[in-house]
């Protein structure tokens, strides 16, 4: 089969080979025959700790083409999106276990819901690790990415106040549509206390996002797209303040059904088919332009998702 692998003498890392053996699934296991898939940017910085020939990839969208032997999952023939956090979504097939899977609604394109696994999942749980949310204000840093847009989307139809942040001026564009009341660059401009903090960025964004938290506010700290490292005087800003690292799901290996991510995406499957959110493709081609579209991400020439097209 063909599939995206880790060639570390490849640009990007990453090479469309032509004969990856298919993946043999495990009793629990759905075979999956890949019809889209979508790029992130924390995998694709971390793609070189792939051993070399390793599939890389987390997310994907298609139809199963042979049922988990065990009788669980969807039958054959079903369209589904799937999260794969130990790789192998970027092939023509994938063996994906039942609870990983999301059923598609009616009339939602694969190439859609490719954008949401990982990018989608963390998105939704990061606000739900914020509490209750109606009513009171919930700032997103590094708004403009693909974790970002979601979760301006999500915490604005959860009845959040939303401060969209962003690097520059024009990486704001569309936010407001999405649901944020306030689009700003960098912190300029917020001057009044926030509940809770959805930080994509890391850095002495950070910090500075951190003193602007109320009384009993959290801070769920998702990505570190700056690289750069967060100085905090603790003794200062975590009084009756909280600071998390964020982990989109743990008891990855162990099969706990409690970490099962289909449910999750079938959720944000269902509220993309009712027009409720936006996948935001900012980017899409044939997975033969894939470091196009990876080149396309860290050159930050994308607003939102990029999607490849699996042939």
């Amino acid at each position: 089969m063909r599939a995206l692998i880790h060639d570390p003498d490849a640009p990007r890392g990453l090479r469309l080979a032509d004969d990856v053996p298919a993946p043999e699934p495990a009793p629990d296991e759905a075979l999956v025959r890949v019809a889209a898939v979508s790029l992130n940017f924390g995998e694709l910085d971390l793609v070189g700790g792939n051993p070399p020939g390793q599939v890389v990839g987390r997310d994907s969208a298609g139809t199963v083409l042979r049922a988990a032997a065990d009788g669980s999952g969807p039958p054959a023939g079903t369209r589904v999106a799937s999260f794969a956090p130990g790789g192998g979504a970027w092939a023509q097939l994938q063996a994906v276990p039942g609870r990983d899977l999301a059923v598609l609604p009616d009339g939602v394109e694969p190439g859609a819901v490719a954008a949401l696994p990982s990018a989608g999942v963390s998105a939704l749980r990061a606000v739900r690790r914020l509490g209750a949310v109606l009513g009171r204000r919930v700032l997103v840093t590094g708004a403009s990415g693909g974790v970002g847009r979601y979760a301006v989307q999500l915490a604005a139809l959860a009845g959040a106040d939303v401060v969209a942040s962003v690097g520059a001026p024009e990486r704001g564009r569309g936010l407001r549509e999405l649901g944020a009341a306030q689009v700003v660059v960098g912190l300029d401009g917020v001057d009044e206390p926030v509940h809770g903090v959805l930080d994509n960025v890391g850095g002495p964004l950070l910090a500075d996002a951190l003193d602007l938290v109320a009384e009993h506010g959290v801070v769920q700290q998702i990505g570190a797209a700056s690289g750069e490292p967060t100085v905090l005087n603790l003794a200062h800003k975590l009084v009756n303040r909280r600071l998390e690292l964020f982990v989109v799901g743990t008891g990855l290996t162990t099969g706990d059904a409690r970490f099962a991510f289909g449910p999750d995406l079938a959720y944000l499957a269902r509220l993309l088919g009712e027009g409720r959110l936006d996948a935001q493709i900012g980017w899409r081609g044939p997975w033969e332009r894939a470091v196009e579209g990876a080149d396309a991400l860290f050159g930050r020439r994308v607003a939102g998702k990029v999607v490849l097209d699996v042939t």
